[in-house]
């Protein structure tokens, strides 16, 4: 093995999403030698295929702690991005339905406020008067003052740039075969060496770090012609926590965002048990009939192209971050699902603290892979036996 071929990191980061942009730039800035590597385009994957919403969640405490400090990292992070990356925070208006949805809004807002994050009730008159275009009838909404819209490929790929800037390796156009005990193979033979090898790679992560307890979640999205004023806040329907929540049933559920450019971004749709990146007529047809129960008008609009991409869901969905059980070299930063985005700044800081002893501005623990100790265990015997099979 030649000198070239052979290079020795601090960090190695495999996937250049989001993601394991983010984490590249942590570590270089906390003084680590990184390399970065991604097989196509820089914030490509999951990452070109998200809607780029930077919302606070509150399915759980641990879920709310992850997206809120990435939402506060995200404000800070902002007057530094280029204009490409689209930054804006108009806000997520959570549209209800009916008067369950609207106990549901209340509920939420309360919640909220005992933790900080601006919100306000709307009545019904006040939800049409914010968004005239959604349908006559709907029983009010909550407004999340500060959650954002990013275009996450550029921010994926300045992210990226910024690390390099530090120092940083960014290898492109090469794909991770195999990732364990302080070395990356990649799939020219090419052997990098690192004491941390972080698994960025989202819903492929099982294929460097079998075991782990990820499923590919398929999701739709389709972009609108231009149309400024349409939409003015992200709008995402209360009952998008119902279908949200579904392990295995498909569902779709209307959460719509406005771009700058005055384009309308429509989502959404989850399906499990589809590797297919085609597109699903009958599941985009349904995506676009919820949609049209809210916005009645989006039917007269013009839907210029329609795309897929595979989030990457865990059991408890929350991600994985953190150590890997089976190998003291290998670290986890996947299992966001449709967070990626909005938790990729909170998932890099935590683990350069980590890797640097630094204490966390949030806890640890709820993320730490360990929680899932049985299924690794299970992975690292499948993949001792496939390596015994080997002649």
């Amino acid at each position: 093995m030649t000198e070239a071929a052979t290079r020795r990191f601090d960090v190695l980061i495999a996937g250049g999403g989001i993601v394991g942009a983010a984490c590249a730039l942590a570590c270089a800035q906390a003084g680590f030698k990184v390399a970065l590597v991604e097989r196509d385009l820089l914030g490509g994957g999951a990452t070109a295929a998200g809607m780029g919403h930077i919302v606070v969640m509150d399915d759980s405490e641990a879920q709310f702690a992850l997206t809120r400090r990435s939402q506060q990292l995200w404000q800070g992070l902002s007057a530094t991005l280029p204009a490409a990356a689209e930054y804006q925070a108009p806000g997520t208006l959570w549209v209800a339905a009916d008067e369950e949805e609207r106990a549901e809004a209340t509920r939420k807002h309360a919640w909220l406020t005992e933790r900080g994050v601006p919100s306000r009730l709307l009545s019904s008159i006040e939800l049409a008067g914010l968004e005239p275009n959604l349908r006559p009838g709907l029983a009010g909404g909550l407004l999340v003052v500060e959650d954002a819209v990013v275009y996450p490929p550029v921010v994926a790929l300045h992210l990226a740039r910024q690390a390099q800037a530090l120092g940083a390796t960014l290898v492109v156009g090469r794909s991770v075969a195999q990732l364990s005990d302080g070395e990356a193979t990649l799939d020219d033979g090419t052997r990098l060496l690192a004491s941390r090898l972080v698994n960025a790679l989202g819903a492929n992560a099982p294929r460097c770090t079998p075991g782990i307890p990820i499923r590919k979640r398929k999701g739709h999205l389709a972009i609108t012609d231009r149309y400024p004023g349409f939409v003015r806040h992200q709008l995402v329907e209360l009952g998008y926590l119902k279908s949200a929540h579904l392990v295995s049933a498909d569902s779709v559920a209307f959460n719509v965002q406005p771009r700058q450019t005055g384009q309308i971004l429509i989502g959404s749709s989850r399906q499990y048990g589809n590797d297919s990146p085609a597109v699903d007529q009958a599941m985009l047809a349904a995506m676009l009939k919820r949609a049209q129960l809210y916005l009645p008008n989006l039917s007269s609009l013009s839907v210029l192209r329609v795309w897929t991409g595979f989030r990457a869901a865990t059991p408890d969905k929350l991600p994985l971050i953190g150590p890997f059980p089976g190998d003291h070299s290998v670290w986890l930063a996947t299992g966001h699902e449709g967070l990626g985005i909005t938790t990729a700044l909170a998932t890099a800081e935590l683990l350069a603290a980590a890797f640097t002893a630094r204490p966390p501005a949030i806890a640890p623990e709820p993320y730490w892979p360990s929680r899932f100790s049985s299924s690794f265990s299970a992975g690292k015997m499948l993949r001792e036996e496939t390596i015994q099979e080997k002649p």
